[in-house]
């Protein structure tokens, strides 16, 4: 219950604060449990990767320039979160097909 009246800052402090629980983990927690709407992963490869593919760029973005390319979506960037990690796994599928789909032509 007091998770739930925290801010997104206080409770990435808090976790961060205890042994072993990085960033990562806290914003894992925001997004996944608590569902907060504002979460912006960008230490996240996924994220990352995924950004990249939906917006035709040669190379992942680095956290940092992530950082500032996710302003656009906020209040919302959790969304956009999950849709660069569903870019992700929609390459993975076609990049499987497409090898599939080769090796039968052969």
């Amino acid at each position: 219950d007091r998770l739930g009246r925290m801010s997104d800052e206080a409770i990435s402090e808090m976790l961060c604060g205890v042994r072993g629980i990085g960033v990562w983990t806290a914003e894992m927690l925001l997004l996944f449990e608590l569902r907060r709407p504002d979460v912006w992963p960008t230490g996240d490869l996924g994220v990352r990767s995924g950004y990249a593919i939906a917006h035709g760029l040669a190379d992942a973005p680095s956290p940092k320039e992530l950082e500032k390319l996710g302003e656009t979506y906020r209040p919302w960037r959790s969304v956009a979160a999950h849709y660069c990690w569903e870019a992700v796994h929609i390459s993975r599928a076609a990049a499987a097909a497409t090898k599939a789909a080769s090796g039968r032509a052969r």
